[in-house]
């Protein structure tokens, strides 16, 4: 297919980079011994079907680019009955989940003692796609799991473990949209599925204080659930564990998903527990499937307010599926850190985290995400405990406009009712880094949360300023418009584009696409 009719290049070119193994790499010396015999009979049916699907992504998304936008559809049977799923008591309280990179160990344990009810480790987003960090993340998943992981406090002289509590840890494996090179000679593999099976080789049930829980990112349909839930039925058998020993949560950060999470719910109800709405992801590909819409245009993310009409009516559907099918509704991130060295940095961040959270609290959440230990008091607060699920549902349409248009969004003067002001902070952001954050994958750059997916919302957002032609003004409102973009190169995973000039080449490329 070709974009024609909106003068689009056609979804192809993937830009997306590849995790692959140093040169020498042997896995029958490098990997766990026996680990090949479990992972290959597994890497045969599963990775050929992750392609397939990555593929079928690059479809919708062209079809939107053509007209054919994602939309409610009539539910199947499937969807129409009482099914409910049974959540386990040690998630009952998720009221805050902390996240960040599993390859720093030092911030894994604070988090873990930081007193938040859920943690979540990631290989995903805040960490560097690198062989090594990917494998010393793992290994701090699984020391995580069984209690033992520390960390050396040199300014105490002293090592510092894990605290016993009642915290519930969960892993972010990489997404379908990424590959693993290397591991397979000859061939590429499913990252997903490497990193299921390498923390299930290692995971021994009986250290667990709770079933392996995984989250799942950058889901796009409800049949790529069925993977998931195929894959962990096989790691299940494989390893000789009872059905459902392992659990999940998901995370809705794509537009096409948002017409169907009761599918996605219902397709994974043996291991599923709840969703999460990973409002950046998908403002960016809210941006991306609407790209050709001039009314899409949008300013910088931390001018957006966290209660405009394309999140709202999200949350409150979001939290409408999942209550009625007892289901956790998990919310954001706010990207605004706290400081401790800026008391008024500190008390303006904490003040927009109370508003932030106590706005999902009252849509029915049942709790949020965080990535600071100083901002667990105040977001588990807002949430009565230790869920909602009980809560009715303030849902009034079942199938409500998902695209309402952000007129009036931001700040400056609209021009035909779009924001002029907008671009200023993700450059500096770029300009800061060009090619990615640094090797640590995550970091606080003008005191905003900067993981490795803010350069990719960026890129999405800055293409669709330039596509549409206009002006992005500074903060001291010099600018002719894309000077900003001007010879930035962007090449960061699920990229949708690359700017190279002025005006930029739109090598679109899906926004979670297939790797190459």
């Amino acid at each position: 297919m070709t974009p024609t009719a909106v003068g689009l290049p056609e979804v192809s070119g993937l830009l997306n980079p590849i995790n692959n193994t140093p040169e020498g790499f042997d896995p029958s010396r490098d990997l766990p011994q026996g680990f090949m015999d479990l992972f290959l009979p597994l890497h045969r049916p599963f990775t050929p079907r992750q392609q397939e699907l990555a593929a079928k992504r690059l479809e919708v998304l062209q079809g939107s680019l053509e007209g054919d936008k994602p939309r409610h559809r009539f539910p199947s049977d499937t969807v129409r009955n009482g099914w409910r799923i049974t959540l386990p008591e040690w998630c009952q309280d998720q009221r805050n989940q902390m996240t960040g990179p599993a390859d720093d160990a030092e911030l894994v344990v604070k988090m873990l003692n930081s007193g938040a009810p859920g943690v979540m480790l990631d290989l995903e987003d805040s960490m560097a796609n690198s062989w090594e960090h990917l494998l010393l993340g793992i290994a701090n998943i699984v020391a995580a799991l069984e209690g033992r992981l520390t960390y050396a406090d040199t300014k105490r002289a002293r090592t510092v473990g894990i605290e016993r509590s009642s915290v519930a840890i969960w892993s972010r494996v990489r997404g379908l949209h990424l590959s693993q090179a290397g591991v397979v000679a000859g061939d590429t593999t499913s990252a997903s599925l490497f990193d299921l099976a390498l923390i299930a080789w290692h995971v021994q049930p009986a250290r667990l204080k709770h079933p392996l829980a995984i989250y799942i990112p950058k889901s796009e349909s409800a049949e790529e659930a069925l993977w998931w839930r195929d894959v962990f039925g096989a790691l299940e058998q494989a390893r000789g564990w009872s059905p459902g020993f392992i659990r999940c949560m998901a995370l809705v950060e794509s537009h096409p998903l948002a017409f169907q999470m009761e599918e996605f719910l219902w397709n994974l109800r043996g291991h599923i527990v709840g969703l999460n709405l990973g409002r950046w992801d998908y403002m960016a590909s809210l941006i991306h499937f609407t790209l050709e819409d001039p009314a899409w245009v949008l300013p910088d993310r931390n001018t957006i307010p966290h209660d405009v009409p394309f999140f709202q009516r999200l949350r409150t559907l979001l939290v409408d599926v999942c209550h009625r099918r007892g289901a956790l509704a998990i919310g954001g991130m706010t990207a605004l850190y706290p400081s401790r060295e800026d008391a008024e940095l500190n008390a303006r961040a904490l003040a927009v985290l109370e508003k932030d959270k106590k706005n999902e609290a009252n849509c029915g959440m049942d709790g949020a995400w965080t990535g600071h230990p100083d901002q667990n008091t105040i977001a588990v607060g807002q949430f009565p405990a230790p869920n909602q699920l009980a809560r009715g549902t303030d849902a009034t349409d079942r199938w409500p406009d998902l695209r309402p248009a952000p007129t009036g969004v931001g700040k400056g003067v609209p021009q035909d009712g779009i924001p002029v002001f907008g671009g200023h902070g993700i450059a500096r952001a770029r300009s800061r880094y060009p090619t990615g954050l640094p090797a640590d994958g995550s970091g606080k750059l003008l005191h905003l949360l900067r993981a490795r997916h803010a350069p990719t919302c960026g890129s999405i957002h800055s293409t669709n300023r330039t596509y549409q032609e206009h002006r992005v003004e500074s903060a001291d409102g010099r600018n002719p418009k894309n000077d900003h973009w001007k010879g930035l190169r962007v090449s960061e995973p699920r990229c949708p584009v690359r700017l190279e000039s002025e005006p930029p080449s739109l090598r679109s490329t899906a926004y979670h696409g297939p790797p190459r």
